[in-house]
């Protein structure tokens, strides 16, 4: 069984107050107005949550990915958007950490993420491939240790606002669509083009805009190893694991205000069991399986991580109980809101109500759609002929 640090509820302890204090006041008009939560981040950096995946001996806390997974409930429980750019960004601090620290280059940049508080992004999707984060068109070209590409983003979340940019590419212009490596990019590194908007029904303050990116770095700004490794051993499961967690969060959140509404019906009427309380239980039922779902299958990946078995990661039943993973959370979270809002009645379906599940509704209903689910269940039904019995 996974043991977490013990520094680590001190630690969430301030994450709440984060989300208290600098998330939650603001979360209402970073969604209306579909704008960068600048408050959320910025309290963020100064308790240098934006390293806590860095190794303690590079100045990071050397948080696991569980407990970075923990960090994501608990900030999913104030505002979504700001949990989703912690996530996202924690994604790409991990593909560093995990695959590129035995190149100078990479050890030092991850010196200066410690000191600077860096927000990284990430360019991976591209006009043309169909949604197949595992294919390139845009390729490195590389000469006289100069790297120059061009990328067709269809979005990069909070791109505009970024530090840095990790963007997958093919290796080189006669290199195969699936060939792909990945560049980082700081800012004086790159130039974007914004080619479209981000007005959506939920995850509004993500920014994730359409850019075309251009840019021109050195070529050691190239993580070492093949892209094929990074997105098998931490892109997939790692992005799955800080999704899974935060959208739980905002469920864990939804029932919470589903409690409050049947709380206070109790209060109205002392010695009479309110109707809403029975349902409220069988709520609390299907978030405890959400709950042990996400952990289980976050301490199964803690523990390959931990074992540093790399063949396990390519493992049909390893890949498919990751995709299990964000396709149940995907799903239960839409599922966990919908039912808190049927209990909290018309103050959960109002907007100016403290019971509001309006915009985490509109926020669940994105988690299906990152990755879409139903590619994800073409590529779990093809393992499935190729798995053997457990």
């Amino acid at each position: 069984m996974l043991k977490f640090d013990a520094k680590l509820p001190a630690l969430l302890e301030r994450v709440h107050g984060i989300g208290r204090e600098f998330i939650a006041p603001h979360a209402d008009a970073v969604d209306r107005d579909a704008r960068f939560p600048h408050e959320s981040i910025e309290a963020m950096k100064r308790e240098k949550l934006l390293s806590c995946y860095v190794p303690v001996e590079l100045g990071g806390m050397g948080l696991s990915i569980a407990d970075v997974a923990r960090i994501c409930e608990v900030l999913g429980q104030y505002c979504a958007t700001s949990a989703m750019i912690f996530a996202m960004h924690q994604i790409q601090v991990a593909c560093i950490v995990n695959h590129a620290l035995g190149a100078t280059f990479f050890r030092d940049y991850v010196r200066a993420l410690v000191e600077h508080q860096y927000l990284l992004a990430s360019a991976t999707t591209e006009l043309g491939v169909g949604g197949d984060v595992r294919s390139s068109i845009c390729a490195a070209e590389i000469s006289g240790g100069r790297l120059k590409l061009t990328k067709q983003a269809p979005v990069i979340s909070y791109g505009a606002f970024a530090d840095t940019i990790l963007v997958t590419c093919r290796r080189n212009p006669d290199a195969a669509r699936n060939d792909q490596v990945q560049v980082l990019l700081r800012k004086d590194d790159f130039r974007l083009e914004q080619t479209s908007d981000w007005d959506t029904l939920g995850f509004r303050g993500t920014c994730s805009n359409g850019f075309v990116l251009t840019a021109e770095c050195a070529a050691e700004q190239m993580l070492p190893i093949d892209y094929a490794e990074i997105h098998g051993q931490t892109m997939h499961p790692y992005s799955h694991s800080v999704w899974a967690s935060l959208w739980l969060g905002i469920a864990t959140d939804a029932v919470n205000r589903a409690r409050m509404a049947v709380k206070a019906e109790a209060r109205r009427n002392p010695g009479v069991m309110p109707p809403t309380a029975l349902r409220l239980a069988e709520l609390d039922t299907v978030l405890f399986s959400m709950r042990g779902g996400n952990h289980a299958a976050i301490d199964e990946y803690h523990q390959l991580l931990t074992a540093r078995d790399r063949d396990a990661f390519s493992q049909f039943s390893f890949v498919s109980r990751i995709n299990n993973l964000k396709l149940t959370a995907s799903t239960l979270v839409v599922e966990i809101v919908s039912k808190a809002m049927l209990i909290t009645g018309i103050a959960g379906y109002r907007n100016d109500s403290k019971l509001s599940l309006g915009r985490p509704l509109r926020d669940a209903y994105g988690a299906a759609l990152m990755v879409n689910n139903d590619r994800i269940l073409g590529q779990s039904s093809s393992m499935q002929l190729m798995r053997k019995d457990e």
